[in-house]
């Protein structure tokens, strides 16, 4: 048996980039690491931002580039018409180069390097969360493989039913109106049927598309929706939450606000421009040498303005930090509310229902066959079967997403003995 837990980290670090680049095919029967592979190598949205980061190592590359010289070339009197004067006509050429001051080059390479660093912590988060949302998308198609399977036998309890309704309406012990119930019934659940095929269709084609797939090959999902990662004490998850990519970013989101307070700065600071050149001087036949400095004085623009932009906008990092931390806080505690509740719920109907509802239908067929109970008798243990067992199918699909919730929110698995699904 396999079961079924996304453990984001550890399947970061077993799939990890090398899955990314290599051609992975869907095979027939997938499991979640297959699933996280495909969509590693070929998601559009992970594509996306992978480009991101090269665009900022571009960037990078682009900051540390010092400015080009600018070279002058120049003649003047040239409007005199006079021939007599031609030879009054001066030529210059001259290279001027802008010499940056006040750390502006550096400031602009710290800039840029804490954009990189920024967008790679960007793509881990988007990672994880195209991760967990395989994974809960690989447990609709697990979830809507057994719901086909539970309305299979369901109908065929139904059928034995109808059978065993004819039966007694054939031998004259019953009315005919009971076969009409039972057929109904049994048409009943043949519709329930139609729907788990169409809703099975309609997962497969939605986890398939993560990985850029319109239509999907594998034949089925493999895992098992019954075996549960134990759910942990909620302080030791809180505490690492500080884990998630999502929280762990704003360190560099802030080393980026930072560093643009500190370009900011370093533009305040004006640049100088060295200048050489040679003139020839048509008439004299001779040339003259030049050089020069040309010096911007900062008499109203000190880029006040800019500097005090940039500090606002650090002081509103550090009020964004804390309310990502408190609302993903709060996410992890309600989740793991919502799976502790979960939890309850399917040992009740593991311990309580499932039993009784089974053993109820099994009397009330028994003691139908032996003309013991009526068919509303039958048809309400029918009933209160298909209803208990599918409820303790959602849940165990609820508990396995919410396990996949909780791993996002932490960065990283409940359990770290466990393996992946599918994993032998």
């Amino acid at each position: 048996m396999r079961r079924v837990s996304i453990l984001i980290a550890v399947c970061l670090f077993i799939c990890g980039r090398a899955f990314a680049e290599a051609a992975v095919p869907e095979p027939a029967e997938l499991s979640l690491r297959d699933a996280l592979a495909l969509t590693l190598k070929a998601n559009p949205e992970l594509a996306a931002f992978s480009q991101e980061v090269r665009a900022t190592e571009a960037a990078l590359l682009q900051a540390d580039v010092l400015p080009n010289p600018v070279l002058e070339i120049g003649a003047d009197n040239l409007s005199n018409a006079r021939k007599a004067d031609a030879g009054d006509r001066t030529h210059s050429i001259q290279i001027g180069q802008l010499i940056e001051l006040g750390g502006k080059r550096a400031a602009r390479i710290r800039l840029a390097e804490t954009g990189r660093d920024l967008a790679t912590w960007d793509y881990e988060a988007k990672r994880i969360a195209v991760l967990a949302q395989v994974a809960q998308r690989f447990v609709d198609v697990l979830a809507a493989q057994q719901r086909e399977t539970l309305t299979d036998e369901i109908f065929g309890l139904a059928g034995q039913v109808a059978d065993a309704a004819a039966r007694r309406v054939q031998a004259g012990k019953v009315s005919p109106v009971e076969e009409t119930k039972a057929r109904l019934a049994l048409a009943s659940t043949e519709v329930e049927m139609e729907q788990a095929k169409r809703e099975l269709v309609s997962a497969r084609k939605a986890l398939a598309a993560l990985w850029g797939a319109s239509n999907p090959r594998f034949r089925s999902a493999i895992g098992d929706l019954a075996q549960r990662v134990p759910l942990p004490a909620y302080e030791p998850l809180a505490d690492r939450v500080r884990n998630n990519p999502e929280l762990a970013r704003w360190a560099s989101e802030i080393a980026r606000r930072q560093a643009g307070v500190e370009a900011e700065r370093a533009r305040a600071v004006p640049d100088i421009t060295l200048s050489a050149g040679v003139s020839r001087f048509s008439h004299f036949d001779d040339h003259a040498y030049m050089v020069g400095i040309a010096i911007p004085l900062p008499l109203f623009d000190r880029n006040q303005g800019g500097i005090l932009e940039a500090s606002r906008r650090l002081d509103k990092a550090d009020d964004e930090r804390r309310a990502a931390a408190i609302r993903l806080d709060t996410e992890l505690a309600h989740a793991w509310q919502r799976l502790a509740g979960i939890d309850k719920e399917i040992q009740i109907l593991r311990s309580v229902l499932l039993p009784g509802a089974q053993s109820a239908f099994d009397a009330a067929t028994k003691g139908y066959a032996l003309g013991k109970f009526s068919f509303l008798d039958v048809l309400d243990a029918q009933r209160t079967l298909f209803q208990s067992r599918s409820q303790h199918l959602r849940a165990l699909a609820d508990y396995q997403r919410g396990v996949s919730e909780i791993e996002r929110l932490i960065g990283g698995p409940l359990d770290n003995q466990t393996a992946p699904t599918g994993q032998k």
